[in-house]
Order: C-alpha cells, then structure tokens, then sequence
C-alpha cells in the first residue's frame, strides 16, 4: 500500500515536474508539486523504514 502511494506520487510529480518546466502545464501552481514531493518523501521514508526494520 505504501509502496503503491510512493510510486503514484513519484510519477505524479516527475510528471508534472516535467510538463510545468516545458511550459506546457503553466496553470498549474508550485504549492501542488510541493505536495507532490512532500507526499514522495514521506511515503518513500516512510516505507523504507518499515521495510528494514528488524523485529
């Protein structure tokens, strides 16, 4: 489930990332890929830590 939020959110924002630096996505306001990466990093640590955590 993590691992599925991290990968959705780390090609939503390459994505976005992308199209908006072309100038093809302008409307689009930097706050949102902000969340975008936040939401990426979060995940991804977050997910990271589970996955080596030692029981």
């Amino acid at each position: 489930m993590l691992l599925n939020i991290f990968i959705i959110s780390l090609l939503g924002f390459v994505t976005l990332y992308v199209l908006r630096g072309i100038g093809m996505i302008t409307f689009i306001s930097g706050g949102v890929i902000t969340v975008l990466l936040m939401t990426m990093l979060i995940s991804g640590l977050t997910w990271g830590i589970l996955k080596t955590r030692r029981y």
